[in-house]
């Protein structure tokens, strides 16, 4: 792992050294790198913004990155930065304590977006979507002035999952955080990383490494939200069928339009009967079973 005291980035600065977390940091590492690849996050002089809110997952994504820079198979410029929404009880001083003592480049910056949703949101509604994209045009605000070409967040595999069965529950449809995409104004990429970790790793690996971590129930807004509760059927599945979130996450990866009923993608009313007879090895009517 490169972890010669001369050489070691301070982000791996006393990293356990079992076999079990050896393995834990590894896995981290293929994972991340095959999502990079499989969707195509890396161009030329590029510079990211990397969005660290102080959880296991943003902490997980800061490290991680910086190790397959580290190993040179992320050639990016990276720029770290916490937007301090003025939430109640925030720790201000924990974050660019961390990151100045990590020598990580960043940038803090301070907007009380919390006091706009707390006047907005009706009495007894979470807080989380006009949150959420408040937060998004100031890091989308902040990527442009500091010149990067992607705003990079630490979204996971199980983030991934809940959200495509919130919007199989409550919106109608077949839909979820994406991996890679471009923004309304069409002018910077969104990437996540880690879009093939499991929660699990982020969890262990941040503990492992000690890494201070900021609730993210500051506001006081996230009990029975629509998330928990699908987290909560998630892992009822999970612990009746160890493995069950993997073939799920497979199955986003695997979509036969032909077996779904969207005539937007699937030409169904022009399709003829002579179509049966089709090459096995392209995938134009897929086999029933």
């Amino acid at each position: 792992m490169l972890d010669e005291a001369d050489d070691i980035h301070p982000l791996f600065s006393g990293a356990p050294k079992t076999t079990e977390f050896r393995k834990l940091r590894k896995r981290l590492v293929r994972n991340a790198r095959e999502a990079i690849e499989a969707y195509g996050m890396v161009e030329k002089d590029a510079r990211w913004l990397v969005c660290l809110s102080g959880g296991k997952d943003s902490y997980t994504l800061l490290a991680i990155l910086y190790e397959l820079k580290w190993r040179g198979l992320l050639p990016v410029d990276i720029l770290a930065c916490n937007l301090d929404q003025g939430q109640p009880g925030f720790p201000a001083t924990v974050l660019p304590k961390f990151l100045e003592d990590m020598s990580v480049p960043h940038r803090i910056e301070y907007q009380d977006t919390y006091s706009v949703v707390v006047d907005k949101v009706p009495q007894g509604r979470t807080y989380c979507a006009l949150c959420s994209r408040l937060r998004r045009g100031h890091l989308y605000r902040i990527a442009r002035e500091e010149s990067c070409s992607a705003v990079v967040l630490g979204h996971h595999r199980d983030d991934i999952l809940e959200t495509f069965f919130m919007n199989l529950f409550h919106g109608g449809r077949l839909a979820t955080m994406p991996p890679k995409l471009v923004n309304e104004e069409g002018d910077l990429f969104v990437y996540r990383p880690l879009a093939h970790v499991a929660e699990e790793d982020c969890e262990r690996f941040a503990k492992a490494m000690h890494y201070p971590i900021i609730p993210c129930d500051l506001c006081g807004s996230q009990d029975g939200l629509q998330r928990q509760q699908v987290k909560q059927i998630l892992d009822g599945w999970e612990s009746r069928s160890p493995g069950r979130r993997q073939v799920m996450f497979r199955a986003l990866m695997n979509a036969r339009p032909s077996h779904l009923l969207d005539p937007k993608l699937f030409d169904f009313a022009n399709l003829e009967r002579d179509q049966l007879k089709f090459d096995p090895n392209e995938d134009v009517l897929p086999r029933l079973r």
